[in-house]
């Protein structure tokens, strides 16, 4: 399965925009940057010429740095025009901290799928299942450790510190809608695995596919499962959503929330289905002759120091390939005297030898 790794062609140049400038991309449509303090220390916004105003896609996270880019945007990006409507791809804190603050702020309408405006919600709440408590008990059923459990306990709800309001309605976008945008039609792409009901924005005019944390460059995005869908195939959710962008031409230019925008795409997907096979092997392997939690899991899916926030990360994607073997009948899942999930290769006929690189290549679409 191992191929030559996917080197994109960054069609924008290699120099992002500072936060709080505009980089045109293609006309009327521009690539904003805002800083994040964390190890992933960026997320790119869109900003479309919308007739007499702007339609933004995407709001950063709620804090002081991006708030002040903002500020330099309406000063001096706008050219004297209101931002008319806020689209947000879903309802991670980078891309929705700041949208209830955008919507106040110009009487804008906020544009997202029922699935991610309903979570956001949900999380901005804190309401179970989304609350730390279901969050330690999901993470205890899959085998953490106490130290990472007291951890992550001590950080209460990152999500409401970094959404700490939703706006109270919305205009709902659904797979296949064609959203007016100026001159151009924008087509909803849903996709799930990285969220419940991610919204990818496709023009077939422009050749332009705003792919939010759906398609990255160089990075592959956080498939993870959780506590108010417990049993969910999100790997495969996520292998399906790769599938419609390979149903898109092949020289398309994808806009990314992170990274550079860039080209080849259908390479690009499949770079990352030979990832997540190779990822399934090494799970398969793993669990031959024993039964493993997700968190046994950890150091076969990552060979490096995590810490207690990527470790969250890291147990989620590790549910998540367990429970795509486990959906696909490769694995099968047991509980222990302790109430944890284990998962462990399903036994085959005697003699029966089982090609985990073949049954991973499956599962991941190759």
């Amino acid at each position: 399965m191992i191929e030559a790794a996917h080197e994109p062609a960054y069609f924008a140049g290699e120099n992002p925009p500072a936060p709080g400038q505009l980089h045109e991309v293609a006309a009327g449509v521009y690539w904003l940057r805002m800083p994040m303090p964390l190890a992933l220390d960026h997320i790119n916004l869109w900003l479309l010429e919308d007739g007499r105003g702007w339609t933004v896609v995407d709001c950063g996270l709620h804090t002081d740095a991006t708030r002040e880019a903002w500020e330099r945007i309406f000063a001096e990006g706008l050219r004297g025009r209101p931002i008319t409507r806020v689209v947000c791809t879903h309802m991670h804190p980078d891309h929705i901290g700041l949208a209830d603050w955008l919507c106040h702020r110009w009487d804008a309408p906020l544009c997202m799928t029922q699935g991610e405006y309903l979570s956001a919600r949900l999380l901005s709440a804190g309401l179970p299942p989304t609350d730390t408590a279901s969050m330690l008990a999901h993470y205890r059923l899959h085998g953490a450790d106490p130290a990472h459990l007291q951890e992550l306990a001590g950080r209460g709800n990152f999500y409401a510190r970094m959404v700490p309001s939703v706006p109270h309605a919305y205009q709902r976008l659904v797979h296949g809608q064609l959203l007016r945008v100026g001159r151009d039609n924008w087509q909803i792409i849903e996709g799930g695995g990285h969220s419940p009901e991610h919204a990818s924005l496709w023009c077939e005019a422009r050749g332009l596919l705003i792919a939010g944390d759906l398609l990255l460059p160089r990075i592959s995005t956080n498939v993870s499962v959780f506590p108010i869908e417990p049993e969910a195939d999100a790997l495969g959710r996520y292998l399906r959503a790769l599938a419609r962008f390979t149903a898109l031409p092949a020289g398309m230019r994808v806009l990314p929330s992170h990274g550079l925008p860039f080209t080849g795409a259908h390479a690009r997907v499949r770079r990352l289905r030979i990832h997540h096979a190779e990822r399934l092997a090494r799970v398969l392997q793993a669990c031959q002759g024993q039964a493993c939690t997700a968190a046994d899991l950890i150091p076969v899916l990552f060979r490096r120091e995590l810490d207690a926030h990527q470790l969250g990360f890291a147990l989620g994607e590790a549910i998540a390939h367990a429970h795509r073997l486990w959906h696909v009948g490769a694995l099968r899942r047991e509980f222990d005297a302790q109430g944890m999930a284990r998962f462990r290769v399903v036994e085959r006929s005697s003699g029966e030898t089982v090609d985990f690189e073949q049954v991973a290549a499956s599962a991941a679409g190759l």
